[in-house]
């Protein structure tokens, strides 16, 4: 079996809601083509940081480009094998907001994702992975011990 390690890094996107968490929504993508809903990321290109291939992920996959680093959620290796290739994946992962403007506005996200905003427990209720689990637990965390404003 063939073994592949590379580093990727994404976002957890969340609209804000003033008065509490339960108004927050959670960016998902939903890729039909395979059935799956996951989170925004993708390969760390040489030479870029973390953060800003986050931030290129998310726009590339959503459409949404406006969008502020609100927290670093850290890091995790993800391991797993698909078409007989063990992949040992490290990913990073950020929380940010989406800035007022991008809420009615976004560019052409690629075709094979439709993006979807769900409240936190949807978002975990219908993530397809579970290393997407933990980001958004993360992301959720972050927002509970924080002052985060809308």
């Amino acid at each position: 079996m063939r073994a592949v390690r590379y580093n990727a890094a994404g976002g957890v996107v969340v609209q804000f809601d003033q008065r509490d968490e339960a108004g927050d929504r959670v960016l998902v993508l939903r890729r039909p083509s395979r059935d799956e809903v996951r989170l925004p990321k993708g390969h760390i290109k040489k030479g870029e940081s973390p953060y800003d291939a986050a931030r290129r992920e998310v726009t590339e996959e959503s459409g949404y480009s406006d969008l502020e680093g609100i927290a670093d959620l850290g890091a995790q290796v993800v391991k797993f094998t698909t078409q007989n290739v063990h992949v040992v994946r490290d990913e990073h992962y950020y929380l940010m907001g989406l800035c007022t403007s991008s809420q009615v506005e976004r560019e052409p996200a690629e075709h094979q994702f439709i993006p979807d905003w769900l409240t936190w427990d949807q978002a975990l209720a219908e993530l397809s992975f579970p290393a997407e689990h933990e980001w958004v637990r993360r992301a959720r965390d972050a927002r509970r011990s924080s002052s985060i404003e809308a």
